[in-house]
């Protein structure tokens, strides 16, 4: 009867309130451990929204970059086709000046020809050719 009623004391004194703080600590410990995990998927989640996004955004301005880069690259073939229509209408207007000028000089070295060819001819014969 001893036994039964030491078993009986030390269960209610000692055995249950140390079952009831290990129970409490199990309980505390998984809390924990739940929450843990339920920070750890919130952060994943997060972690990869900001992934989504940044590649977004990564994508979008690579977009504009060539956006941009074929904008210019059209303005400079209107420009280069600008410029070379300028040069070679610059280019025709003085072939033209300069062959005009050539034609104008030809005839006045023909005048001046004659001209000199009838001084000679007056100063070698002494008279005018007729």
């Amino acid at each position: 009867m001893f036994v039964i009623l030491l078993s009986v004391i030390l269960d209610r004194l000692m055995l249950r309130p140390i079952l009831k703080v290990m129970q409490q600590r199990e309980g505390a410990i998984r809390s924990a451990r739940e929450l843990a995990e339920s920070s750890r998927a919130r952060a994943q989640a997060a972690s990869d929204e900001f992934d989504a996004k940044t590649r977004a955004a990564r994508a979008e301005v690579f977009h504009q970059m060539d956006e941009s880069r074929r904008a210019a690259l059209e303005r400079r073939a209107e420009v280069l086709a600008s410029t070379r229509a300028e040069v070679d209408k610059a280019a025709a207007d003085a072939t033209q000046r300069i062959r005009s000028q050539v034609d104008a000089a030809r005839t006045q070295i023909d005048r001046d020809a004659d001209a000199m060819a009838s001084t000679i001819v007056e100063r070698v014969l002494g008279r005018k050719a007729s």
